[in-house]
């Protein structure tokens, strides 16, 4: 069984549940040494940490920080103390029209989906330039390709994402780093499972036809991705094989944003 991320430590935000979890586990799973994160520090968040390495054989620790402050995810680099692999997932959403959007939600939106990823990596890519090598996962979204009425503020973060990835993509292309973003669309996880028995409820359908007719609408795979393939996406984008695969995007989203 190879590890060919084996040595290098990799920093996920964002990555006690649903796709910074997947991401970390399969990041692990190559062989890397995971630092997990949410603004939480409960018990069960460093237990997530210490399965992972008892599942992998690798290190794995949770360090809390609230990344709607600049300070602090900063300070969850420095607190990590090496990061070759930085996965910028951590995100939060809110729906409403423009017109009454809330101001507060806004600046948390933006704060947390868009300036993390910036504090983050002014402070991991200079670690990343000294040791020789560096991988910048930034998660955006089909709807940092694309947009959705009601959803201003993740549009815009999610936008603003793919080109702060373009950023340090060409500060470091004369270097072993890349940067890229993956561009998910609908995601199998713990939360929008929840929402599915509602849906059911709402249109007076059957499991598969409100997944396919109200939750995927957009989807034209009508599938959802799962949080391993993004992990694997990740892990890919850490390969040899992708050294020449930097400021781009990488859709994991069933076709939609080829619509």
């Amino acid at each position: 069984m190879t590890a060919p991320l084996s040595g290098r430590t990799a920093i996920v935000t964002g990555s006690n549940s649903g796709i910074g979890l997947g991401m970390a586990r399969e990041l692990a799973r190559a062989g890397a040494d995971v630092v997990l994160n949410s603004y939480t520090d409960r018990d069960e968040d460093h237990a997530l940490a210490e399965e992972i390495a008892a599942e992998t054989g690798t290190k794995a620790r949770y360090i809390a920080a609230d990344l709607s402050d600049g300070a602090a995810a900063r300070g969850l680099v420095e607190q990590a103390g090496a990061c070759d692999i930085l996965v910028n997932n951590a995100g939060i959403q809110h729906v409403a029209g423009i017109e009454e959007f809330p101001t507060a939600k806004w600046d948390a939106i933006l704060a947390i989906n868009l300036s993390s990823a910036f504090h983050t990596a002014a402070v991991a890519v200079p670690t990343m330039r000294a040791a020789g090598w560096g991988r910048v996962i930034n998660v955006a979204s089909a709807h940092g390709l694309t947009a959705s009425p009601y959803k201003s503020a993740y549009v815009a973060a999610k936008h603003g994402v793919v080109g702060l990835t373009k950023v340090i993509a060409l500060e470091t292309a004369e270097e072993p780093i890349t940067a890229n973003a993956i561009c998910p669309g609908y995601v199998l996880t713990p939360l929008v499972e929840s929402q599915i028995p509602d849906t059911m409820e709402k249109y007076g359908m059957d499991r598969e036809t409100a997944v396919r007719e109200v939750l995927l609408t957009r989807q034209p795979s009508k599938e959802f991705a799962t949080t391993e393939q993004l992990g694997g996406t990740a892990v890919f984008l850490c390969s040899d094989h992708a050294a020449q695969i930097t400021g781009t995007t990488i859709s994991v989203d069933g076709g939609w944003t080829a619509l």
